[in-house]
């Protein structure tokens, strides 16, 4: 089977200044961009040698001072690329030029309510504005989707994401103290990845905890989505599997009448350095033998190829090439509102139980 998965680039690169030079940038965008051939124009950092380590290093021509001075030396049809944290996202919006297109680091804001201000600022200043949920576009998930819409494994009616590793925190120090850690900075990348399968769910059950030794706001977190009484759609994670690989797992699994789909995410084991990913799938024979499963050679991975996908769709919309742009703040928005739906779940509990005491 010739499954098709990998990102169509666009026709014209067109320009890429970044807002902030922290990990992630060095990490997975510049990387992407580099890889894609993307033209990255310019960088700015409110600490400014931390950008123009990165611009040594990736070759970037131009490092500016503050935002405006980007923006006045950004040329026509600059894509901005803003990696800062989210209380930082209204500011730099409003600093950018109306109409222009902007990448937007997940999350779309702190709470709710952020969410909503960054989406009106989006829509008043007419920016082509998406949020950087990259891993609807990493090639494990292209593969799945692929399959999935060309009706290989029949109708959907279940997707599990499970993720039992040891996430190293510290290597994200402005991120480790926030007091919605877990499902804000990490589950909402699998909310959001359902969202895009099986749309909105109607309620969300959830729960998301801590750990008795360690002074993080949470890192473990059960979401079970409503869909109806048909589809199962739930995301159980565990950052604390401090037990060495042996057990570790972190992967995607649909299910559907005909067959079903497995993607093994190993960025997420031995974070940052990562194990291989495998993607397998499973089409019940119709003669009623026995499945197989079978493994498929997928190239690329989540860091940093998905990362080409959501910049590179993000300039084939602004370049009219597609007609639908992923995860745009109209779309995300949903996704911060199921976030927090998920946080009021888990901070009212579930249902009480009645223990009538016998005799």
């Amino acid at each position: 089977m010739d499954i098709q998965y990998k990102t169509i680039l666009p026709k014209t690169a067109l320009p890429i200044v970044i807002i902030g030079a922290g990990g992630i940038v060095k990490d997975a965008h510049l990387p992407a961009y580099r890889k894609a051939g993307f033209n990255v124009h310019g960088i700015v950092n409110r600490t400014k040698s931390k950008a123009e380590m990165l611009a040594q290093e990736f070759d970037i021509p131009h490092v500016y001072d503050t935002v405006e001075d980007a923006v006045l030396n950004a040329p026509a049809e600059t894509v901005y690329d803003i990696t800062i944290m989210p209380n930082k996202f209204i500011e730099t919006l409003e600093a950018l030029p109306d109409g222009a297109a902007v990448l937007i680091q997940k999350p779309m804001g702190d709470y709710y309510p952020e969410s909503k201000a960054i989406l009106e600022v989006c829509q008043r200043k007419g920016l082509v504005a998406a949020i950087n949920c990259q891993l609807r576009q990493a090639p494990f998930v292209n593969a799945a989707r692929w399959l999935i819409e060309q009706g290989y494994i029949g109708e959907l009616y279940d997707m599990e994401v499970r993720v039992t590793v040891h996430t190293p925190w510290q290597l994200f120090p402005h991120v480790m103290v926030h007091p919605r850690l877990e499902i804000l900075y990490h589950s909402v990348h699998y909310i959001d990845l359902i969202r895009s399968f099986l749309g909105d769910p109607q309620s969300i059950y959830a729960k998301t905890l801590k750990h008795p030794a360690k002074a993080l706001s949470s890192s473990r977190t059960t979401l079970l989505f409503d869909y109806g009484d048909t589809m199962h759609a739930v995301v159980n994670t565990n950052h604390d599997h401090e037990f060495g690989p042996h057990h570790e797992e972190s992967y995607i699994k649909w299910e559907g009448t005909k067959g079903a789909i497995k993607a093994t995410m190993g960025l997420l084991q031995d974070y940052p350095h990562g194990v291989p990913d495998v993607f397998e799938y499973c089409i019940r024979p119709e003669d009623g033998s026995t499945p197989e499963w079978v493994k498929y050679p997928i190239e690329g991975t989540w860091f940093p190829d998905a990362f080409i996908g959501s910049m590179g769709s993000l300039m084939r919309y602004k370049l009219g090439e597609i007609d639908i742009l992923p995860a745009a703040v109209e779309d995300v928005i949903n996704t911060m509102a199921v976030v927090e739906a998920a946080y009021q779940s888990s901070e009212a509990g579930g249902q009480p139980i009645d223990y009538r005491k016998q005799g």
